[in-house]
């Protein structure tokens, strides 16, 4: 029986530079949910692009900016 070894996941590519970023981080209060919220949207992305591969990090990192936003203008940071 052959036994396949796990792959390690390549890491998104960071497009912004997180040290000179005004924006604010909160923590999502569902990560589970909130996961399925962007890989729903990430999907919705792709299928707008006409399924075009090869843009699926693209995809996810606007998908989590926008479910972050959202979830800022519902619940703003604490300051």
């Amino acid at each position: 029986m052959i036994v396949p070894t796990p792959q390690a996941q390549p890491r998104p590519k960071m497009t912004t530079d997180l040290k000179r970023s005004p924006a604010k981080v909160q923590m999502m209060t569902d990560p589970v949910r909130s996961q399925d919220m962007i890989r729903e949207r990430a999907y919705e992305l792709y299928v707008s692009r006409g399924r075009e591969p090869g843009q699926d990090e693209q995809d996810w990192l606007r998908a989590e900016q926008e479910i972050v936003s959202r979830q800022n203008l519902k619940n703003p940071p604490l300051r």
